[in-house]
């Protein structure tokens, strides 16, 4: 999967979109560098970023939530949780494991579930906070 901005993954909220763009790219690169079989000092460099900024975005889109009272809340929250412990898991694997086609695999699969997420969720919550301006 190549892992590209698109105007469908915009939601219209700067803050979102350019902290997606962020993600999108780190995420692009740590797949890059998997299928290529990079050292392992690079693929901990980009799980950690990774992994740190995932966190700092997610802390920021349930900022706005709360501040807009969105209806949603619980459920997006719960599947950040959800997402951030499936991630950590991964990124444990990747760095005993290194980068074998499995984890390739199982890193794309990962980042097909955040476009899902902000193609859908993301992308509701975006609606909702335009709707509450």
């Amino acid at each position: 999967m190549a892992l590209t901005w698109s105007k469908e993954l915009e939601t219209g909220n700067a803050q979102i979109d350019n902290e997606h763009r962020q993600l999108i790219a780190a995420a692009a690169a740590l797949l890059e560098a998997c299928s290529q079989g990079k050292g392992r000092q690079e693929l901990d460099s980009a799980v950690a970023f990774l992994s740190d900024y995932t966190k700092t975005h997610f802390a920021h889109e349930e900022a706005l939530q709360q501040k807009y009272k969105y209806p949603e809340y619980a459920e997006h929250r719960a599947w950040h949780q959800s997402f951030l412990k499936d991630f950590a898991q991964v990124a444990a694997k990747l760095k005993t494991d290194g980068a074998t086609i499995s984890m390739v695999a199982e890193v794309n699969g990962k980042l097909g579930q955040v476009l899902t997420h902000i193609r859908t969720m993301d992308l509701a919550l975006a609606r909702f906070i335009h709707k509450s301006l």
